[in-house]
């Protein structure tokens, strides 16, 4: 773990390029500049908002739910958080709103600790609101890399849109992002494997889906189960080879893979009404996101 460290004053947000700080440093702490860091700011802290008030409303519910029902997940448990009620759900909800409305401030106007005071606001509350979500029989896989980037940002000092600035700290944020967004396919198909076995791709595991929530789009495939198999081994074999996109080095190539696996979460929406919002958030980690709003860093 000591490699992974970088010494004092290695992660400043000078120019980097070149730095060495131990065997792995060059991998886990990629000198990235630190426009992509503000840009990710502030598509996060946007989507907050949007996960509470209109994609994933239902979390608000809980507060109306008999106490009886909530079975709090570990995280939950040794944190000891009460029961969810209406009073505490609707105080969370709207500290969780403004927590994101300061922090987006913050992005626009370059104010510092303003961002890194809120983004460990919104990582803290939204974490809280995710545990009441989860805490009632389902938990869903597509938040594990959006909470990591929430709570990486934080760690990350002055950035600005479009700032070419290079700097390990950036980098480290970056990084922990990917493999968060990585890890997430990969445990996916071997949850998959674990449970289903094999037959999660030979079944009928996508023609249950369209069943039970297919669009129009999709009902053409109920008369063709070959097509169906074929696109959950096309599924299956994705989820397993995710951890390659840690390794393109080519900007445009992963530029296309990333193009290509918003597309495909794009098409799972259009065909069975499911779409992982936060993890896409998460993927865009992956993009040169410091172009937007390019400014050169000063010489």
């Amino acid at each position: 773990m000591a490699s992974l460290i970088p010494p004092p004053g290695a992660l400043g947000a000078g120019p980097v390029s070149g730095a060495r700080t131990g065997r792995h440093a060059g991998w886990w702490f990629p000198p990235t500049a630190l426009g992509r860091v503000a840009a990710l700011r502030l598509l996060a802290y946007a989507f907050v908002p949007v996960d509470l008030l209109v994609t994933t409303t239902w979390v608000g519910h809980h507060g109306d739910v008999p106490g009886v029902l909530y079975r709090p997940v570990m995280v939950a448990r040794l944190l000891h958080l009460p029961t969810p009620t209406r009073t505490g759900v609707d105080l969370l909800k709207l500290a969780l709103l403004v927590a994101t409305v300061t922090g987006l401030v913050g992005v626009l106007t370059r104010a510092t600790t303003l961002v890194r005071t809120a983004g460990v606001a919104v990582f803290a509350l939204y974490g809280w609101w995710m545990l009441v979500a989860m805490s009632y029989g389902k938990v869903d896989h597509d938040r594990v890399a959006f909470l990591v980037l929430l709570g990486v940002l934080p760690t990350v000092g002055a950035a600005t849109l479009g700032e070419q600035r290079r700097s390990l700290q950036a980098g480290w944020a970056i990084r922990m992002t990917q493999v968060a967004v990585v890890a997430t396919y990969f445990l996916a198909a071997w949850g998959k494997l674990r449970f289903g076995g094999w037959n999660w791709a030979t079944g009928a595991t996508l023609t249950r889906a369209v069943l039970r929530r297919g669009t129009d789009l999709a009902q053409w495939s109920l008369d063709h189960p070959g097509v169906l198999r074929t696109f959950q081994w096309l599924l299956l074999l994705l989820e397993l080879a995710a951890p390659l996109l840690l390794v393109v080095r080519r900007e445009r190539t992963r530029a296309v893979i990333v193009g290509a696996l918003i597309a495909f979460h794009v098409i799972t929406y259009l065909a069975i009404s499911i779409i992982f919002l936060p993890h896409v958030v998460a993927l865009t980690a992956f993009l040169s996101l410091e172009r937007v709003g390019r400014r050169e860093a000063p010489s």
